[in-house]
């Protein structure tokens, strides 16, 4: 996926409908492309440019990795 890709503005986190932003890999931040819901602090994987979006996909974030994350999303 890339940050342009019209599907992003239609994604939604399965659990609470919101927008979810587009993590590119980063080790080891972020070991593989993500999408990811700050709101709830769960990152949903891309494989092979499918997003996972099943609500037994996404994984729960660690505080100080949620920060981390957040601190990356403001710069770009």
């Amino acid at each position: 996926m890339n940050p342009d890709d019209p599907l992003l503005r239609i994604l939604a986190c399965p659990l609470d409908k919101g927008p979810l932003h587009l993590l590119a890999p980063e080790e080891p931040l972020v070991p593989q492309e993500a999408l990811y819901n700050p709101r709830l602090r769960r990152r949903y994987p891309v494989i092979d440019g499918i997003p996972q979006l099943l609500p037994s996909s996404g994984e729960q974030v660690a505080e100080d990795e949620h920060e981390r994350i957040v601190e990356r999303m403001s710069r770009s």
